[in-house]
């Protein structure tokens, strides 16, 4: 572990990191691609280009120097990045090429303030923190492996179904080229695929939640096209029944987690109602009389995904309770049949569902879920029964 001058060192260099912001980490991807750009094979360019990854490393960088004294406050964030990191295929090696320009970022921009000192304490730290990473990351990639229908690396799968959801969001089920079983997943959890195409200037790799409770024999993702996003028009408008694509074994840290005589409440908007779908077949899966409410928020009927399933569900389970707002109703859509509420999700409408032992697990826009967030803690409902996923680079809410 780090020594007490090397801890000394780095917190000294937090007034640094925070008046550099996330230029610093801005300055350190473009220094890597420049020099490595083998890497945007696996990094998510998109998610550059809109700043949010360079944030999201900022925000880590700075938790790790604030808490370099006191490491085990970081456990839920390696966690999380682990996973992470596993679904983009990291390897060992290639954390040397990470920490060769993290310390050469910070000696470019931090002028006469990074001393020979302060250079060797952080590759110091560095090294300890790649250190957990890499005997994290390992122990997940065996994890995998070893697990009835598990592997390593990617897999050849199967385009075996293509379904519309709803104008924007379309379903994939995805079975294995070799016939063979498939790794079992926690509900809420998600997958990552491989693609080539002549229409992408580089290898993609995105990560998709699963949509439907674990089978044995298939997987399900219900990608939302985005105006911009490159892979989820190709997926919406090339990929096709037969193809096959390379998968790499479902992981994530946000997952359900209760038992089956908890109460849950899954709160979605737009295509963050992924991950909640999984929890909510498995749930329903399961032996249980505890409450089970579904409260969703979209703009209006044509962006409803799975709008039939959920009612079908409703009427098959007695203690599955439905609620939906659309934000802005279309004309031929009726309240009461298609929606319940009009506007944006205000929980003080269903608050007869909003239960004090109730966990409640929530995913969509960033903006939604601080909102989400926000209501429960006023509700008086614990922070330890909130679980949230950010698609994309994390941030806290």
């Amino acid at each position: 572990m780090l020594d007490q001058t090397t801890i000394a060192v780095i917190k000294s260099t937090i007034p640094l990191l925070e008046s550099a912001g996330p230029a610093l980490t801005q300055h350190f991807y473009q220094r890597m691609f420049s020099h490595n750009p083998e890497l945007k094979d696996i990094f998510n360019l998109a998610h550059q280009r809109s700043g949010g990854q360079p944030l999201a490393l900022f925000n880590a960088v700075a938790a790790y120097a604030k808490n370099i004294d006191n490491l085990g406050a970081l456990t839920g964030a390696v966690e999380r990045i682990a996973h992470k990191h596993t679904g983009f295929l990291i390897q060992p090696e290639q954390y040397h090429i990470v920490g060769s320009h993290l310390l050469a970022t910070l000696k470019e921009l931090g002028g006469s303030a990074v001393t020979d000192e302060v250079l060797e304490a952080w590759a110091k730290a560095y090294g300890v923190l790649a250190t957990i990473f890499i005997g994290r990351e390992s122990e997940i990639y065996q994890e995998k492996a070893r697990q009835a229908g598990g592997w390593q690396g990617t897999r050849l799968f199967t385009i075996q179904e293509k379904r519309a959801e709803s104008e924007l969001i379309t379903s994939f089920v995805l079975t294995p080229s070799d016939g063979q079983p498939v790794l079992a997943y926690q509900p809420g959890q998600y997958l990552s695929i491989k693609l080539t195409h002549p229409t992408l200037e580089y290898q993609e790799i995105r990560q998709y939640s699963l949509s439907d409770a674990p089978n044995g024999r298939d997987y399900r993702i219900s990608v939302k096209r985005e105006t911009q996003g490159q892979v989820s028009n190709l997926l919406h408008d090339h990929v096709q029944v037969g193809d096959h694509i390379a998968v790499m074994p479902p992981t994530g840290d946000f997952y359900l987690q209760t038992d089956r005589h908890t109460p849950v409440v899954l709160i979605s908007a737009g295509v963050g109602l992924t991950p909640m779908l999984s929890m909510l077949n498995q749930r329903l899966a399961e032996p249980s009389d505890a409450d089970l409410t579904w409260l969703h928020a979209c703009e209006h009927g044509a962006l409803h995904a799975f709008k039939e399933d959920i009612a079908a569900k409703c009427r098959q389970h007695p203690r599955l309770v439905s609620r939906v707002w659309y934000r802005v109703p279309a004309a031929g859509d009726q309240q009461g049949q298609d929606y319940d509420f009009s506007g944006t999700m205000t929980l003080a409408a269903v608050s007869e569902r909003i239960d004090p032992k109730a966990h409640y697990y929530f995913c969509g826009p960033l903006g939604f879920m601080q909102g989400i967030k926000q209501q429960l803690l006023q509700a008086g409902i614990p922070t330890e029964q909130l679980h949230y996923e950010v698609f994309g680079p994390h941030q806290d809410l």
